[in-house]
């Protein structure tokens, strides 16, 4: 009797020790205000449920031996980038740009150790069909390295073009090393492409592979969401295009195909993404990165071209902020025009704040954004900023053409960003991913041709008959807002 009289008190007790253990935690991790209300509130309303959670994916847990092959590796990156500094690679004129690609450019060496360098040369294109050809020729075309980091890759249509093409390169001599996340390209793991690789000799690996082990060793859910091609050390492709052909990939989804840009770069650019996707490959394969660089014939390259360009990785354990803070100064440079694509919109407060500043100083501010997306939770979350940003004057535009996944800003028709990072707390807390911050008035003029063709295809989105939908339409956003931090 005794017992059952006090089992409610021992499970207040429960209650209470875990919520104040959780709170504490998240106090002194001392995460960004919004993240960690997040968390309380999900601890407090299910507060066992809700701690385990939050232990399992509510900090960024690396590991240890992680976090030392990540500080090895920005140590070679310092010694590299000293190495260009001589090489004067890293002497950009700045004068030839806006006053704020100065200040831009110094910031993005200090955040995450990479420099600008100049003389780059670039291609972009957007046509799928088109891009996996040209990235299937280049390969065919390699006569020592290939390689190559991509957060999906998908059996299907003319993605195969790309995978005959590797094991063509790997039975011809060609050293082919492929980094495919583990848990986005789940499906074709399971596939028989991965075999066929090996058996042609590719160097094939998982990049951040899951597991019970790891679980307690760092998150299941950090992710390797870059994308990068590099052939012979001297071209290089990066931009936001999985290997996929849309037509083969998630057409169940409800979306219409993606649609994605990459851009084909040679020159001085070239050296920094390599490094990045090698960095990668030494954290899973524990392999010197020297061996793999020499192998891959990686080397400064001379200046090719105007565009001067600064690849800034991210993630956990590497740049921190930096990113985050590359994107507000880059919105915050902006005097004219700011354009801006991505699929998913989840901004933190202060990115949300710089987008809504710009409009507010009166800068011409677009968004474009999927009109359908693959994520409810997603989708309603997104909305929930809208408003907030079309009181300010952000013009919302929805792209019907399908899932608009291209990720990119142009600024002044003077300054870009290109890459793999979405405008969500995901990419930029979770996931480890590359951009292109790009100094060149040609780049950026390109790129606004190509948002002007998404503008082209989209619909406006109306203020006030915004304001008109319906309170549970509202209250469901707005619910989906507030554990927008762990979407």
């Amino acid at each position: 009797m005794d017992i059952v009289h006090h089992a409610p008190t021992a499970t207040i007790l429960l209650h209470v020790l875990i919520t104040v253990s959780v709170t504490v935690r998240v106090i002194m991790r001392r995460a960004a205000t919004g993240v960690a209300l997040a968390w309380l509130f999900l601890v407090v309303i299910l507060p066992i449920g809700g701690a385990v959670i939050y232990l399992l994916i509510g900090e960024r847990r690396i590991g240890g031996s992680r976090a030392r092959g990540i500080d090895m590796h920005r140590k070679s990156f310092e010694a590299a980038i000293a190495e260009a500094d001589q090489q004067g690679i890293t002497a950009v004129d700045w004068t030839r740009h806006p006053p704020a690609a100065t200040g831009l450019g110094r910031l993005g060496r200090k955040v995450s150790g990479m420099a600008a360098v100049r003389g780059s040369r670039f291609e972009l294109l957007s046509n799928t069909e088109e891009i996996l050809k040209n990235i299937a020729r280049d390969v065919d075309q390699a006569e020592t390295s290939v390689l190559m980091a991509f957060y999906i890759w998908n059996e299907g249509g003319v993605a195969d073009d790309v995978f005959e093409a590797v094991i063509r390169a790997a039975r011809r001599g060609v050293s082919c090393r492929l980094l495919v996340d583990a848990l986005g390209a789940r499906p074709w793991w399971r596939s028989k492409q991965p075999k066929r690789l090996r058996e042609a000799g590719v160097e094939v690996r998982q990049a951040l592979p899951v597991g019970l082990f790891r679980t307690f060793v760092g998150r299941i859910d950090l992710r390797l969401h870059r994308k990068i091609v590099v052939v012979d050390g001297h071209l290089a492709w990066t931009g936001s295009m999985n290997l996929v052909d849309p037509r083969f990939f998630k057409q169940e989804a409800g979306v219409g195909e993606w649609v994605d840009a990459m851009v084909r770069l040679k020159g001085a650019a070239v050296a920094p993404l390599a490094a990045t996707m090698i960095g990668d490959w030494c954290l899973e394969s524990g392999e010197p990165a020297g061996k793999i660089a020499e192998k891959a014939g990686l080397r400064f390259l001379s200046p090719q071209g105007d565009a001067d360009i600064q690849v800034i990785p991210s993630g956990p354990g590497e740049t921190g902020d930096g990113l985050l803070q590359m994107l507000i100064a880059l919105i915050n440079g902006g005097q004219e025009e700011v354009v801006l694509t991505t699929p998913y919109l989840i901004p933190d407060e202060a990115l949300l704040q710089a987008i809504r500043g710009a409009a507010g100083r009166g800068v011409t501010v677009r968004m474009i954004v999927p009109e359908k997306v693959d994520s409810v939770p997603t989708r309603y979350a997104s909305q929930s900023y809208f408003e907030d940003l079309m009181e300010m004057g952000v013009e919302i535009w929805r792209f019907r053409g399908g899932l608009l996944h291209t990720k990119s800003i142009t600024v002044d028709g003077a300054m870009a960003m290109f890459g793999t990072v979405n405008l969500d707390m995901r990419s930029l807390r979770l996931n480890y991913e590359v951009a292109l911050f790009v100094y060149d008035a040609a780049f950026a003029e390109e790129l606004r041709a190509l948002q002007q063709a998404y503008i082209d295809d989209a619909v406006r989105l109306d203020p006030s008959a915004w304001e008109e939908r319906p309170v549970t339409r509202r209250f469901l956003e707005n619910s989906f807002r507030l554990v927008s931090p762990l979407l």
